[in-house]
């Protein structure tokens, strides 16, 4: 006979769980007594939102799911951000949390929040959960459903008088879901029509993203583009999915996308899009997207097929598993002149950066050049930060680059730095953050000293909420209403937390300190000082054309 706190953690460990993100409360406490004698790791957060962040990181280090735990009511909807931010960007979380005994349901209880009617928009599914009998199922669907088909965050709600009930713990068998049955394989006749129309295109263009790196397809994706011949641009969900340093990357299409990225998907003339959902930041005014191409769209989710942008041919199905069946099939004979033309943009419009003063572009090619081959994960904030990174950090593998994509997190990248850091604890993390954003969940700080965790913090400091002051400055005449920061020491700020803190002003200190962070045994912030008003370019005006850029 067991408690039902003891059953969810007996069912975490048959799921191979051994790390545990979390925040304890008065309605979980049956499942923390519980894991006190449990060989499963558990990283005290400092807020409930670093802990669902901090699950998101680990998953999607690892593609593995993420654990994290929160207590009922507050507890509960504080993980409401980290489950959206997961949701819009398909990484496998299942977040437990406790609620009131059942009795109190309904009844607004102390610390009663009605979490599965809050979360239902954003989570995959979600169980209240009624009857202990009843908790190695769900346990074991909600893990099924998480990391199956397009993954996503599932939470089981946990009642205190089901943790603390006892009964015996039966393995529930194999799970069947009726009416959930994710396809993976392809429609042969589409992947045969899909086939055709490569062989007939001229000036190709693959389109990837997220959807890469979730089915594990970066091989294939490599396989099918040289096979090809044909240029990828990646999606900020897909960086790392094709490697930087390949002769046919042209890096991320889209608002701050490079030009010859933006030239090349407007004048193609076959589309393959692989794992992406056409989000508008990457689309622009979407009657001008790739106007004179055939598009293809292969993706797991049949709800993302057509969806944003008309397609020619939509093949749903797992990424991994159709471009094995496409490469069969395959043959392209791309016109010389398209690769001609591509190289001249590449050369007429690089991404360059003004050389004078300290530029967050040059900080982050630094980071690049002192990590050298090295394993590194790169997660980033919210902003400019996170642009810059995308456009100068040469990622070369899946998972390398983790960062909020649909939502667009604030405060993100410390928490899910901690998550990577415990998931690949031999390898260099480093959070390239805003000034902003980095105070959103700076208190994790302490979790990352607590557990020695040597995250590395670059914060590009300008002073402002950078992003939104740079749309102030190109459409709204330079009118900067609450963007400007006083920020606290950050160095002074990091020391009181037990970490070792930074300041760079200089150029010539800006890679004597990243070696000073790489050598560094506990958490480090250094504290950027750069321009306060260098903008992220080229940049796409909100509802226009992606051909039409501006610097």
């Amino acid at each position: 006979m067991l408690t039902g706190g003891q059953i969810l953690i007996e069912c975490l460990k048959n799921e191979g769980v051994d790390t545990i993100f979390g925040y304890p409360g008065g309605a979980v406490l049956p499942i923390y007594d519980a894991l006190y004698d449990a060989d499963i790791r558990h990283i005290l957060t400092r807020h409930e939102q670093g802990a669902a962040h901090a699950a998101d990181g680990y998953a999607r280090a690892t593609g593995r799911p993420g654990v994290c735990m929160a207590t009922s009511g507050p507890g509960a909807t504080n993980l409401v951000t980290g489950l959206a931010t997961a949701y819009m960007d398909s990484v496998p979380i299942v977040a437990l949390t406790g609620q009131v005994p059942t009795s109190l349901l309904g009844k607004d209880s102390f610390q009663e929040a009605d979490i599965t009617g809050i979360t239902m928009p954003i989570t995959k599914h979600n169980y209240l959960v009624r009857d202990v009998n009843d908790l190695p199922r769900i346990v074991k669907e909600a893990f099924y459903i998480a990391t199956t088909g397009r993954p996503g965050p599932v939470l089981i709600d946990v009642p205190r008088d089901v943790s603390g009930s006892k009964t015996e713990y039966r393995d529930p068998g194999p799970i069947g879901l009726r009416g959930y049955m994710p396809r993976l394989a392809g429609e042969p006749a589409k992947i045969a029509a899909a086939a055709k129309a490569i062989a007939k295109a001229r000036r190709p263009v693959i389109y990837a993203g997220g959807g890469v790196i979730n089915s594990g397809a970066a091989e294939q994706l490599r396989k099918l583009a040289e096979t090809i011949m044909a240029p990828v641009v990646v999606t900020l969900m897909g960086l790392g999915g094709f490697p930087a340093d390949h002769p046919l990357y042209l890096g991320m299409p889209g608002m701050h996308g490079s030009k010859y990225a933006n030239y090349a998907v407007s004048e193609c003339d076959l589309l393959l899009a692989i794992g992406v959902r056409f989000d508008d930041r990457v689309t622009g005014k979407v009657e001008t997207f790739a106007p004179h191409a055939t598009i293809i769209h292969i993706d797991i989710d049949q709800a993302e097929l057509g969806k944003n942008v008309p397609v020619d041919i939509a093949i749903a199905g797992d990424v991994r598993t159709v471009l094995v069946d496409l490469l069969k099939l395959l043959r392209g004979a791309p016109d010389p002149a398209w690769h001609e033309k591509i190289r001249q943009w590449k050369k007429e419009y690089p991404l360059v950066y003004e050389k004078k003063g300290m530029r967050p572009q040059q900080v982050i090619r630094e980071i690049a050049d002192v990590v050298g081959d090295r394993p590194v994960r790169i997660t980033t904030e919210v902003g400019q930060n996170q642009m810059w990174t995308a456009q100068h950090f040469p990622f070369t593998r899946p998972r390398s680059f983790i960062s909020s994509g649909g939502l667009g997190t604030m405060g993100f990248g410390l928490p899910a730095a901690i998550g990577v850091q415990v998931a690949c604890p031999d390898e260099l993390v480093f959070d390239i953050a805003g000034d902003g954003s980095i105070q959103m969940n700076i208190q994790e700080l302490a979790t990352a000293v607590n557990y020695e965790l040597p995250v590395n913090v670059a914060i590009l400091n300008n002073g402002y909420l950078g992003m939104v002051r740079q749309w102030q400055e190109l459409f709204y005449n330079r009118r900067y209403s609450q963007t400007e920061l006083k920020n606290p020491d950050f160095v002074r700020l990091a020391e009181a937390y037990g970490a070792e803190g930074i300041r760079v002003e200089k150029v010539a200190e800006i890679r004597p300190a990243l070696e000073q962070a790489i050598a560094s045994s506990r958490p480090v912030m250094l504290d950027f000082i750069i321009e306060r008003e260098e903008n992220v370019m080229p940049m796409v005006p909100p509802g226009e054309s992606i051909s039409k850029m501006l610097g």
